[in-house]
């Protein structure tokens, strides 16, 4: 890397660090938080709008089975919470969901669920900050109106944050996350207060619209499909859980006491603040529909389309501290921020993930190299990458996004669960101790429970979003999925092809003879550079190759030749059609045929330049005849630079980067996890 584009990147993502450096990356519980479950923590700024606006399908009527339809995501909570629990102690090497599926169910479960992963980790990052900019477009119009081109400017300020490395960039996350999460309880327990203990009556800014059902008087299975996609849309709650299991190697030892603890703590926030919120929905009475503009009424009349609908979490901190207070205000920045934050979740698990498939060969091995801030460098900008994409198709809408969202995870979740109950088996089958025989069978039946219970959501998710968009997020698994296999399939094909055999192999079997040939277009200083140097070389049989495109060009070379009294043979190949590449390609092939067991060695004179634009002028003919030598068994291509005056600058230029041979500009393989200090957080 040149020094004029390293300057950039050491302002951007820092100094290289060494591979030594590793376990000063380490995170304490602390900083682990926002890391990895800022996810979970902000969907409770959009989950319990995703509740509302689905039940306003049937009328204002239907908002009182939201308490119910929290609960049921508060269980399911605390079951994935316990259940993942069991992970992180089981497996904690990373692999998370992933590994749990590998080694329990086999590797097509593994596949399926990291298929599942990648597709829910870029939705993490779509859904989050598509809702992260209608939060913050509510306060300021250019980001409504700019809406994609802001959603993009923030996914590429995040990927170069997360560039800069997992601990450096979890400081920057943990105070808008801690922020928000004080906020949220801050609004709870006012609002609270002011209900309860003060007897005010706290109107949100729609409790006076009314909401135009789309079908009046649902009952029956009707009413049941509804309630059932609602609870599905709340359990976009639960997106990020899986992060922790996935992230265990980030933390600080006792890694998986560690992990534990913050997977705990995490569901305990998101479950108070998700419930806390519906609750303040109700008694506010916030009013949500899918279509706002023709749905919203005011007298009877629709607010139109130039109506911009407010999530909840902003309707109820207004009703909550009075609209432009300074708590009003600083909810909603840290809301915003948390949202834009929460795709760092995705930028841990993604990457990581990455790296863990990469090293069992399921995707390109540049994914398993750590880059210069020991972040999975390349693993970051393809998930930034692909998320940019999704926001740009969908026009960075989350109610268009979240539709796709929570089913890759859920797949997740439902065989990880599976595969730990086959893990306890396998375990319990052969372990004799009572104790621990004990906590091996009250896990299998956390885990037990979890498999049922989230087999039985994903189920829900599936039959009630599946129309709405879901099958983008299924379709995209299957990609993933296949182009996985494809790439396992190819390197399994290359490391048997290139296997070296135990007794005598063809490799190492000498050709009988070698037949160099040099390609002369006229005799100039790089052809009798590149004779001299295959002279040097002492082949079986030497000869000069020209390809005769023009007869007086060609008597020509003959003559001078024969002036110089060159001592190699020169063959001269007619070519009525005057190509060059082709006459040679079928003289060499022609030499293969005829002798089989010999070796042919192709010197190619090539000039070499110090700019890019002059490589459009040279080389071309010598570009083409390399790619079509390399695909012909037996044969070795040379090429024997000759250096032009041009070149100099570069070589200077060179010099100049090799004296200055900036830290981490090379690397290769895996970087070896040090030792950490035991220090405990």
């Amino acid at each position: 890397m040149s020094k004029l584009t390293d300057v950039p990147k050491r302002i951007l993502i820092g100094r290289a660090l060494r591979s030594d450096k590793l376990g000063e990356t380490l995170l304490p519980k602390r900083i682990a938080l926002p890391v990895f479950a800022s996810d979970p923590l902000s969907s409770v700024a959009y989950a319990p709008g995703e509740v509302l606006l689905v039940l306003s399908v049937a009328g204002v009527s239907a908002y009182h089975f939201s308490p119910w339809i929290a609960v049921a995501v508060v269980v399911l909570m605390f079951t994935v919470v316990a259940s993942y629990r069991q992970n992180v102690h089981a497996y904690p090497s990373g692999g998370g969901d992933y590994e749990v599926a590998t080694t329990n169910l086999g590797p097509k479960a593994g596949l399926t669920v990291a298929s599942a992963l990648l597709v829910d980790y870029v939705l993490t990052v779509a859904v989050s900050i598509a809702s992260g900019i209608e939060n913050l477009g509510s306060a300021i119009p250019f980001v409504v109106e700019h809406k994609v081109l802001c959603a993009v400017a923030v996914i590429v300020l995040l990927t170069l944050m997360n560039l800069r490395g997992v601990k450096e960039s979890g400081k920057l996350f943990a105070i808008p996350t801690y922020v928000f999460v004080a906020g949220v309880f801050i609004m709870i327990a006012w609002g609270a207060y002011r209900g309860l203990v003060m007897g005010d009556t706290m109107k949100a800014p729609t409790a006076d619209y009314t909401v135009r059902a789309e079908h009046q008087g649902l009952a029956g299975f009707a009413l049941v499909f509804l309630l059932l996609r609602a609870f599905s849309s709340g359990c976009a709650a639960l997106t990020g859980v899986e992060a922790i299991s996935n992230g265990v190697p980030a933390f600080r030892k006792p890694k998986s006491k560690n992990a534990a603890s913050t997977l705990a703590l995490m569901g305990a926030l998101a479950v108070t603040m998700f419930c806390g919120i519906i609750a303040l929905a109700m008694s506010t009475h916030v009013r949500m529909a899918e279509k706002p503009g023709e749905d919203l009424l005011l007298g009877g009349t629709p607010l139109g389309s130039g109506y911009v609908q407010n999530p909840v979490i902003s309707q109820v901190a207004e009703a909550v501290f009075g609209n432009g207070s300074f708590l009003f205000i600083v909810l909603a920045a840290a809301t915003a921020l948390v949202l834009f934050l929460a795709a760092n979740t995705a930028y841990n698990g993604f990457p990581l993930l990455g790296s863990i498939l990469a090293q069992d060969r399921y995707l390109p091995r540049q994914l398993h190299t750590r880059g210069d801030r020991l972040a999975f460098s390349n693993g970051i900008v393809l998930l930034a990458g692909a998320a940019v994409l999704l926001v740009v198709i969908y026009g960075a809408d989350s109610t268009r996004l979240i539709q796709l969202y929570i089913v890759g995870v859920f797949v997740s979740f439902t065989l990880s669960q599976t595969g730990m109950v086959r893990h306890w088996n396998r375990h319990l089958a052969t372990e004799r101790d009572p104790a621990k025989r004990r906590r091996m069978i009250r896990s299998r039946a956390i885990n037990a429970f979890g498999a049922f219970f989230t087999g039985l959501v994903l189920v829900v998710v599936l039959a009630t979003k599946f129309t709405h968009g879901a099958w983008v997020a299924l379709l995209g698994m299957v990609i993933f999925y296949g182009t996985m296999t494809a790439i396992r399939k190819h390197y399994d094909k290359v490391a048997e092809e290139i296997a070296a055999a135990e007794e005598r192999p063809d490799e190492y079997v000498r050709p009988s003879r070698v037949h160099s040939v040099v390609l002369v277009s006229k005799i100039h200083k790089p052809t009798l550079r590149a004779l001299a140097y295959a002279k040097l070389l002492h082949s079986s049989q030497l000869e000069a190759l020209s390809v005769s495109v023009d007869a007086a060009e060609t008597k020509a070379l003959k003559d001078e030749w024969e002036r110089r009294g060159i001592d190699v043979p020169l063959k001269i190949i007619d070519s009525p059609y005057r190509e060059v590449t082709r006459p040679v390609i079928e003289y060499v092939k022609g030499l293969r045929r005829d002798s089989p067991r010999d070796a042919v060695s192709v010197y190619i004179p090539e000039y070499v330049v110090g700019h890019w634009y002059e490589h459009l002028l040279h080389n071309q003919s010598a570009l083409r005849l390399k790619g079509r030598l390399l695909f012909t068994p037996g044969v070795m291509v040379t090429s024997v630079p000759y250096q032009l005056e041009s070149s100099e600058a570069a070589k200077k230029r060179a010099r100049r980067r090799a004296d200055w041979n900036a830290p981490g500009s090379v690397r290769r393989g895996p970087v070896s996890r040090p030792k950490e200090p035991s220090n405990k957080s």
